[in-house]
């Protein structure tokens, strides 16, 4: 598993290393204090499984450089590990199709456990999050949307982190069939990705 550290403080990374060396299985880590070293490391690494990305960098403002990766590199999962824990920073990273938010001052236990979920194929909501307000203007009660009952089943699944792979194992459905269903709840709840749909249905169902 091979994992990319952007962040410019070098004794965070030293200590983000130290972290990241306790993950099961053998792990590859590159280092980048800037965004252009991180985009140079990732066109020499084809193989790269995540990047976790610090908001706050020297040469490119953190949304601007999330849009870019994503956008360039779809398939690889971006973390963001940041000082914030700013309700709308949070909000605006997933939004934006971070795969998890990691605010810097969270336990090394706890990322641990994010980053084998994100790795997982899930999503990482922080637990404060989870707690505050959100979609004040969009959220409806979940019966108001059309969701069949077994897109509310895929979508409980969401939101327990599992994959599209770990679904249709779960359901004894084909995987090509789980995309459909989390495309269809996707057109439903008048989002765009994955954790949107996850964060509205959390939101929904306090």
């Amino acid at each position: 598993m091979k994992i990319l550290i952007v962040d410019d403080h070098a004794l965070f990374r030293e200590g983000l290393v130290l972290v990241l060396n306790k993950l099961d299985g053998e792990i590859s880590l590159l280092e980048a204090a800037d965004f252009d070293k991180a985009l140079q490391l990732i066109d020499l690494h084809c193989d790269i499984d995540m990047v976790l990305l610090d908001l706050d960098l020297p040469d490119s403002d953190g949304f601007e450089s999330l849009n870019r990766l994503i956008k360039q590199h779809p398939n690889i999962p971006v973390v963001i590990v940041s000082a914030s824990d700013e309700a709308d920073v949070i909000q605006n990273a997933l939004n934006k199709g971070a795969m998890g938010f990691i605010p810097k001052a969270s336990s090394s236990s706890v990322m641990l456990n994010a980053l084998q979920l994100i790795l997982n194929g899930g999503i990482y909501v922080p637990q404060e999050m989870l707690h505050r307000q959100q979609f004040s203007e969009t959220a409806h009660d979940t019966k108001s949307h059309n969701l069949t009952p077994r897109q509310l089943q895929v979508l409980d699944l969401l939101v327990q982190g599992q994959s599209n792979r770990d679904i249709a194992e779960t359901m004894f459905l084909a995987e090509s069939t789980v995309k459909m269903h989390v495309s269809a709840i996707l057109r439903e709840l008048g989002v765009t990705n994955r954790t949107q749909a996850v964060l509205m249905a959390k939101e929904l169902n306090k």
